[in-house]
């Protein structure tokens, strides 16, 4: 069983249905999901944010794949994510992520360790654009 079954960047709209496709095993009992959606608000934000585009290292793809790899490490876990590129509005999936494991403990735990990653790890940054036209850039990770 290959513990990582999806791992990519993707310029298109992020699919949930997808990923739990992706994760179906006869032995998980448990499956756990996470969304990242861009938010109209932003504690630095002197306005509305409508919008943050995100952009992306070369290596970024192999780099999430890594993450999902060393999450599920010595677990049963099986993870599926992805990170959105390009501009997103408001309400618009930046992360998905779905993890399947036999016991709910292994899928929390992957899950949370997956996206606390990305958040520290992952070549992406994002340019935060608010209802005034003020942008700001925001650092390394999502």
């Amino acid at each position: 069983m290959t513990a990582v079954r999806i791992a990519r960047l993707s310029e298109e709209p992020l699919d949930l249905d997808a990923h739990l496709r992706a994760v179906e095993d006869d032995a998980s009992g448990a499956v756990t999901t996470f969304v990242g959606r861009v938010r109209n608000t932003d504690p630095d934000a002197g306005d509305a944010v409508v919008a943050l585009e995100y952009s992306a290292h070369p290596d970024a793809p192999a780099a999430l794949h890594r993450i999902a790899e060393r999450a599920a490490a010595g677990t049963d876990a099986i993870v599926a994510v992805s990170h959105r590129v390009g501009r997103l509005g408001v309400g618009e999936a930046a992360v998905v992520i779905a993890v399947a494991s036999g016991h709910r403990a292994a899928a929390f735990e992957v899950c949370r360790t997956v996206i606390e990653t990305i958040k520290t790890d992952l070549p992406v940054w994002k340019r935060q654009v608010e209802a005034d036209g003020t942008t700001a850039w925001k650092g390394l990770g999502g």
